[in-house]
C-alpha cells in the first residue's frame, strides 16, 4: 500500500500516516508549512518500519496539488490510497467573515480534496489499477454550528463531493468514502479548548465525556483498508 496523506503534520493527518505506517504502507507526508511537525511524522513513520517522504504544498493552489501528487507517485511509483485529510476552520459570526477568509475556507477544504482527487484519479486511469480515495470531513456536514458557516458549506459540499465521485470513479476501480469526525482533540481545535463554556456545553453532548483523539479517527475509519 502507497499512500499519500495532506495535512498530515499534525493532528488526524499524523494520526492517520503512523497508523496506515503501522499497517506496512508506504507514506507520502503532505504538510503547507509545519516543517517541524511533517519531520516529527516523518520519523514516526520510519520509527513504524515503513517508507516515508514528506511533501511540502499549499493544496488550496491547483498548481501545488498537481505537484504534490506528482511528487508522490514519483517517490513510490505509483499510489494506491489518497486521505484528503488537509483542512482549515475559521470561526466566526456570520455576519463578521470576510471573502478572503470564506476563500481560505472553501479552497482548502473543499476545492483542493476535489483536484487532489482530480489528479489522482487521471493517473490512474493511465496504470489501469484500482485506487481509494477517503475524504475527512465532519460532523458538520450535517450538523449545524452557528458562528462556523464558511466550514461547514465546506464539508457539506464535501460529502455531496464524495457520494458523486463514489459512483462516478467505481466503474474505474476507485472507491470514493467520507469519515465524519466529531470533535477531536487536534490543534483546530484550540481555540474550543480554551473557552470553557464551549466546552463544558459541547462535553454534556458526547456520550464518553470527552473529545475524541486521531487514533479514534485512524482507527476507525481508515485502518484496514489495505
Amino acid at each position: 500500500m502507497r499512500a499519500l496523506v495532506t495535512g498530515a503534520s499534525s493532528g488526524i493527518g499524523a494520526g492517520i500516516a503512523l497508523r496506515l505506517a503501522q499497517e506496512g504502507a508506504s507514506i507520502a507526508i503532505n504538510y503547507r508549512k509545519d516543517d517541524k511537525g511533517a519531520e516529527r511524522t516523518l520519523l514516526a513513520v520510519e520509527a513504524a518500519a515503513a517508507k516515508g517522504i514528506v511533501v511540502q504544498a499549499d493544496l488550496s493552489r491547483v498548481a501545488e496539488i498537481e505537484r504534490c501528487i506528482a511528487k508522490s507517485f514519483q517517490a513510490f511509483g505509483g499510489l494506491d490510497l489518497l486521505v484528503n485529510n488537509a483542512g482549515v476552520e475559521i470561526y466566526k459570526p456570520f455576519t463578521d467573515v470576510s471573502e478572503e477568509e470564506y476563500d481560505r475556507v472553501l479552497n482548502l477544504n473543499l476545492k483542493g480534496a476535489f483536484f487532489a482527487t482530480q489528479s489522482f484519479a487521471r493517473r490512474l486511469f493511465g496504470t489501469r489499477q484500482g485506487g481509494k480515495v477517503i475524504n475527512i470531513s465532519s460532523i458538520h456536514q450535517e450538523l449545524p454550528f452557528p458562528g462556523d458557516a464558511a466550514y461547514c458549506a465546506s464539508k457539506g459540499g464535501l460529502k455531496m463531493l464524495t457520494r458523486d465521485l463514489a459512483i462516478e470513479l467505481a466503474p474505474f476501480g476507485i472507491t470514493v468514502n467520507a469519515v465524519a469526525p466529531g470533535a477531536i482533540d487536534t490543534p483546530i481545535n484550540t481555540a474550543l479548548k480554551h473557552d470553557k463554556r464551549r466546552l463544558r456545553n459541547l462535553l454534556a453532548q458526547i456520550p464518553l465525556r470527552r473529545l475524541g483523539k486521531p487514533d479514534d479517527v485512524a482507527g476507525g475509519g481508515v485502518s484496514g483498508i489495505s
